[in-house]
């Protein structure tokens, strides 16, 4: 159990080795760990309001982070020093380095009568960021609400956004324009992620599903039904596994026993959309989840503040699905 955030975790992610873990919260300093023993390593201080999003490059060379104080902020990751600073009108609520790690994206929210924003900038350039003149800028306009998930598509050639109606929206990275929609969810999407070749994506929704697509085509491919909201998924880079994570609303969790509540994270198989297991732990929902990039382990954030990392035993590498 990792405990250094004062209040509820927003998201946590592995970098591409898995040696470290990032974790971000509704305090204002995001931090890192060593995964292998749970170790502090520090934590990132510059931001004043709640931290929304993470993401890592490729190498771990620089983390971004976007916050509720308007600012996205890349950072070196191993001093933790600022490299730049992005202010924006309204909060920063996702972010996400390319493939490639040269380009940067991220989505701003629509508050005080401005719109929601999908912004583009290009990490080798310091211009797009000291002027404020990203590379690509696109406003989401109605009937699209604001973004509250993000994903770069195969190749960095296209963007996936999910939005808070439920829709999944893909448009193109060089003309901003939108190519296809679809609406499969019926209420806001949590979060999005990529399998590890980056074919497939599932999404978390509030209406108590997590769906798999196709991330070129975004057709549907598998649907995982449970009982509460669920606010993350992961998929699995070594076998057909599927965690979901979620539980009450976080107004609500104060009426109820951990017990009622469905804290629990929920394994699925990918393929047969069917419940093999489950894993109690958090007095809380779950808010995000990630597997580490080995398969070996996965970890979970809660709204109880605590990040808790998971190593599997034996008999989940020997369980085989009978069909």
């Amino acid at each position: 159990m990792l405990h250094g955030h004062e209040r509820s975790i927003t998201q946590i992610k592995y970098n591409k080795d898995g040696d470290l873990l990032f974790s971000s919260a509704k305090d204002s300093s995001p931090g890192v760990w060593y995964s292998v023993n749970g170790e502090r390593l520090g934590t990132y201080d510059g931001h004043t309001g709640v931290v929304w999003s993470l993401d890592v490059k490729w190498d771990t060379t620089q983390l971004l982070t976007g916050a509720g104080d308007n600012r996205l902020i890349q950072w070196d990751v191993e001093t933790g020093k600022q490299l730049a600073e992005l202010n924006n009108q309204t909060s920063v609520r996702t972010c996400q380095f390319s493939y490639s790690g040269t380009l940067a994206l991220y989505s701003t929210d629509c508050q005080m009568g401005l719109p929601s924003e999908i912004i583009v900038i290009d990490c080798r350039d310091p211009s797009q960021i000291e002027q404020d003149k990203p590379s690509l800028r696109i406003p989401i306009s109605a009937p699209n609400p604001k973004v509250t998930s993000i994903l770069w598509g195969t190749l960095d050639e296209k963007i996936i956004s999910g939005h808070e109606n439920g829709d999944i929206v893909v448009w193109d990275f060089r003309t901003g324009k939108n190519i296809t929609m679809v609406s499969e969810h019926s209420q806001q999407i949590n979060d999005m992620q990529l399998s590890k070749d980056g074919t497939m994506f599932i999404t978390a929704s509030k209406d108590c599903t997590a769906k798999l697509f196709d991330t070129d085509s975004v057709d549907l491919m598998k649907t995982y039904k449970t009982e509460r909201p669920v606010n993350s998924a992961a998929l699995s880079p070594i076998h057909d596994h599927v965690v979901l994570g979620g539980g009450q609303e976080a107004m609500e969790v104060t009426t109820t026993s951990a017990r009622v509540g469905k804290f629990d994270a929920r394994f699925f198989h990918l393929v047969f959309e069917e419940e093999f297991g489950r894993v109690k732990g958090h007095f809380g929902p779950i808010n995000s989840l990630a597997f580490h990039p080995d398969g070996k382990s996965y970890s979970s954030g809660g709204e109880d503040g605590y990040v808790r990392v998971h190593e599997f035993d034996q008999s989940y590498f020997d369980f085989r699905f009978d069909y």
